[in-house]
């Protein structure tokens, strides 16, 4: 296995360089370098990668995104990192966006897709509970459907960000009748 770049690879690697030296702000690499950084650092440069092509690298083209390699995803987030640029919020941009991309309806793709693209609407996951953590085996929050809306009971803790979310990607138990590993639904949830 050769673990060189191709010339392709090392010539978009120095186009990343070159964007972040003249588009990362020099106040937000200062102070995000050790530390995650503020709700508005990570807005700020979620908007900036977004404004120039590079808000959702693995997304297609048509929906805003870079449609870019495995390689030049891991050039791009290496290349962030090391400059000291935030990183972005992955519950929008890798959960959410993708199954929208796939399942949503274009209603939802035009309205939330952009938004999650722009920093404008910011996620987070509420699939963690009292008493099980993550294992989703276990999930005792429920959705019960009344007419067009779904009335949701139940509680989840450990929910990174959610101080500053719009939208929580949020599993809930829709069939109780179901074994335990299925009868399980991902609602987006206002919060």
């Amino acid at each position: 296995m050769d673990l060189n770049l191709t010339p392709e690879e090392s010539s978009f690697r120095d186009k990343v360089r070159a964007f972040l030296a003249a588009e990362l702000p020099r106040a937000i690499r200062d102070q995000t370098r050790h530390t995650r950084g503020s709700a508005e650092q990570i807005q700020r440069w979620q908007q900036i990668l977004a404004a120039h092509g590079w808000g959702a690298l693995h997304w297609p083209v048509a929906f805003g995104g870079l449609d870019a390699t495995p390689i030049q995803q891991y050039l791009v987030e290496l290349e962030c990192a090391m400059a000291g640029a935030p990183a972005q919020l992955p519950f929008g941009l890798r959960m959410l966006g993708p199954v929208l991309i796939k399942y949503g309806s274009p209603a939802q793709q035009q309205h939330f897709l952009p938004r999650i693209l722009s920093g404008e609407d910011w996620w987070c996951q509420g699939y963690s509970e009292p008493g099980s953590g993550s294992d989703l085996a276990s999930l005792k929050t429920k959705a019960v459907r009344e007419g067009d809306d779904y009335i949701v009971t139940g509680q989840k803790i450990f929910t990174s960000l959610a101080e500053y979310a719009d939208y929580v990607w949020l599993a809930v138990r829709t069939d109780p009748e179901a074994p335990k590993h299925k009868g399980i639904s991902i609602l987006m949830v206002d919060t």
